[in-house]
């Protein structure tokens, strides 16, 4: 076995224990998570890196933002004055994200892990809806719900497909 591979287990395995008792925590699927905190979402991604393993961090707070100047500017001040994590822009959507990174491994521990992720889930939770405000877009939430709202319509505009034994 890999220093890697037992690196990236341990680091699974701290993160589970830690987050199993949350009602907020969702494995998607191995090694990437979902912690729903209000109105947005962190993201948790363990990745394999040299012998350790990074645990990524990504609250994606709106999408469809028009990143200007000022905007820019507040968020890279805000930056100066956090404890844990950036604000950045993914071209990609125009989306504004919210990210840390922890080094996984032996030395992560549930603290580090509960600590973190609380910060990120607080911050990300109070300023998708100022971004939004701001510089328009759409927080996660909305785009969730609009997601699962347009899936329903489209089962409603044909209600015999519901009944068909495909």
């Amino acid at each position: 076995m890999s220093r890697e591979t037992n690196s990236v287990r341990v680091t699974v395995a701290r993160i589970e224990a830690t987050l199993a008792d949350s009602h907020a925590f969702t494995r998607i699927e191995p090694r990437f998570y979902v912690v729903r905190q209000g109105t947005a979402y962190v993201y948790i991604h363990v990745l394999p890196w040299e012998d350790r393993a990074l645990v990524r961090l990504v609250a994606q707070l709106a999408r469809g933002v028009e990143m200007t100047p000022d905007l820019a500017m507040k968020l890279l001040r805000l930056n100066a004055r956090l404890r844990f994590g950036a604000f950045g822009y993914v071209h990609q959507g125009s989306c504004v994200v919210f990210v840390h990174t922890l080094l996984g491994g032996e030395t992560l521990d549930a603290d580090e892990i509960t600590t973190a992720l609380g910060d990120l889930s607080v911050i990300a939770d109070e300023y998708d809806d100022r971004i939004v405000e701001e510089a328009g877009g759409r927080t996660m939430q909305e785009l969730i719900n609009a997601s699962a709202a347009e899936a329903l319509f489209s089962e409603l505009d044909s209600p015999g497909a519901a009944w068909s034994k495909e």
